[in-house]
């Protein structure tokens, strides 16, 4: 992008609709500078937004306005008020105190004697100083839109900061759908804010519309064909996964069907809707309302460059995550195979489930989360070495037999110990600690309390959790109140009682679940 692109003139300033308005701060302890100065400003635009006054008599009436409200873009500031250096310590409040650099400072006074222009352009960071005397309606006019031309680039600046973030935080985890839907929001609020469009007005908005053949594994729920939000900013953000047609109007619905089947870039009047071409997808849109100005030929060449980018960067994360949902289905598909499940059992996918909730409420970070999320099905891949009909023996085990079973948790270890990916690194914890208790008396090594990881504290209940509450070969199922029971019972002995105090404090969330995922008939 240039300089000429972003710090734009602005043509034809009065032939756009109202967009809002500028908020501007009188602050001035003589009633008749504010009549005066709402006056000469009367028919005041820029960038078809009028002008809001709001008006302060003293420096401490200046403050609290400040801290309630963060949208002032001009404060027009006397500096004798209430007290000689009323004003210039109102300046200091803003920059300093509130960390204000943003609303742009003039001070205006009476009396330049009592403060220097000199000395408070060198000690306080204004951004103009005038005497009353020299502002005359046309100075005053010119003072304006110098400040707010400033104050608006410096925003679009601070937006495309902030755009910026987002990519960023996003890229540390790109596998997952929220980071992609905060890479998303990422690219299209700084487009945005490159284009003049205002987050603070609610039909101004961005958003990526795509079909849901292209991210299924997020919007299972979504019509194979139909157009949905995916990510947004402003009105759109409370609209991911929204059908399109319910988000917008129907003729801005027709501008998208449009640009979808003829692929292709379609402007009209104060929106423009983007198609994005995807080699390996159905494309997608992008969609953007509300701007303040038309649209010239060198922002259109923007537009393109973007909505080539947003598809290439969204279909090469979409990679990431076919792969990271890949093997995850693999483990999954494992982990059944060798714990010898019957075929539809979902009891893996239920324990993930519910390590997640635990993994949440223990405090674990993103990447132990989503870490344990891959291991936990792997935790009894000791069991390959276990033959079938004593796991599936209905009648009591032999001393023998009890034997055999209990090495299952070793020889896990030994299978998965000499990885050097984390994930099977904590798979391989896992494997061995998920059979150990509370008050020492587990297997293998007879680990107590805090000696076992919380990881594998975790797994340990919903495995046992998740085992009492389904039939088994050796057991049918259990009520829920009998396996509260058990849990209650076992607290401190067999469990950690802290984990055992989250799931009964959220027991409703563990139940359902077990009724989402229930073993195939």
């Amino acid at each position: 992008m240039n300089d000429d692109f972003l710090f734009a003139d602005d043509d034809d300033e009065n032939e756009q609709e109202d967009l809002g308005s500028w908020k501007v701060l009188i602050v001035d302890d003589e009633p008749e500078v504010h009549a005066v100065t709402k006056l000469a400003l009367n028919d005041f635009s820029l960038n078809g937004k009028t002008l809001e006054f709001v008006s302060a008599y003293s420096g401490e009436e200046a403050k609290a306005i400040f801290k309630a409200h963060n949208d002032i873009a001009v404060v027009l500031l006397d500096v004798v008020m209430e007290a000689d250096d009323a004003g210039l310590q109102v300046a200091d409040y803003i920059r300093n105190e509130l960390d204000n650099h943003f609303t742009r400072i003039i001070l205006r006074t009476g009396q330049p004697g009592q403060a220097p222009e000199k000395d408070v352009i060198i000690n306080y960071d204004i951004n103009d100083y005038k005497s009353k005397t020299e502002l005359t309606a046309q100075k005053l006019f010119t003072v304006i839109i110098a400040a707010l031309r400033s104050y608006r680039d410096i925003i679009v600046i601070e937006e495309n900061r902030r755009g910026l973030e987002k990519i960023i935080d996003a890229s540390v985890d790109l596998f997952s759908s929220r980071s992609l839907e905060r890479f998303m929001q990422g690219i299209i609020q700084q487009l945005a804010s490159i284009l003049g469009c205002s987050k603070d007005a609610a039909y101004i908005t961005t958003a990526v519309a795509t079909t849901s053949r292209t991210i299924n594994a997020f919007n299972s729920h979504i019509g194979e064909d139909e157009l949905y939000v995916f990510a947004g900013n402003g009105e759109y953000a409370s609209k991911e996964g929204v059908p399109l047609k319910e988000a917008i109007s129907a003729q801005e619905y027709a501008l998208c069907v449009k640009a979808m089947r003829e692929k292709q870039i379609v402007y009209a009047d104060d929106h423009v809707v983007a198609y994005c071409n995807s080699k390996s997808h159905y494309g997608a849109l992008l969609y953007l309302s509300g701007l303040p100005r038309r649209i010239g030929e060198s922002d259109r060449h923007l537009v393109k460059r973007f909505s080539d980018s947003v598809q290439l960067a969204f279909d090469n994360v979409l990679k990431t995550v076919d792969v990271e949902a890949t093997q995850k289905e693999i483990i999954e598909r494992l982990g059944k195979a060798l714990e010898h499940e019957a075929h539809g059992s979902n009891n893996l996918t239920r324990m993930v489930e519910m390590a997640q909730v635990l993994a949440q409420k223990v405090g674990l970070n993103e990447p132990e989360a989503h870490a344990l999320r891959l291991a936990v099905p792997l935790l009894d891949i000791g069991t390959s070495i276990v033959p079938k009909s004593i796991l599936q023996k209905s009648s009591p085990l032999s001393d023998e037999e009890v034997f055999k079973i209990r090495q299952h948790a070793e020889f896990g270890y030994q299978i998965l110990q000499d990885s050097s990916r984390p994930t099977i690194q904590m798979a391989a914890m896992l494997a061995k600690q998920h059979h150990e208790r509370w008050d020492g008396k587990g297997y293998p090594e007879g680990l107590k309390g805090e000696e076992i990881d919380i990881r594998s504290r975790i797994a340990t209940l919903v495995d046992v959790f998740d085992a009492l509450l389904n039939e088994r070969p050796y057991k049918p199922a259990w009520t829920i109140d009998k396996v509260v029971a058990v849990l209650q019972e076992e607290n401190g002995k067999h469990f950690d009682p802290q984990l055992v105090e989250y799931v009964l404090e959220d027991l409703p969330a563990f139940i359902a679940i077990q009724a989402r995922y229930p073993n195939k008939t």
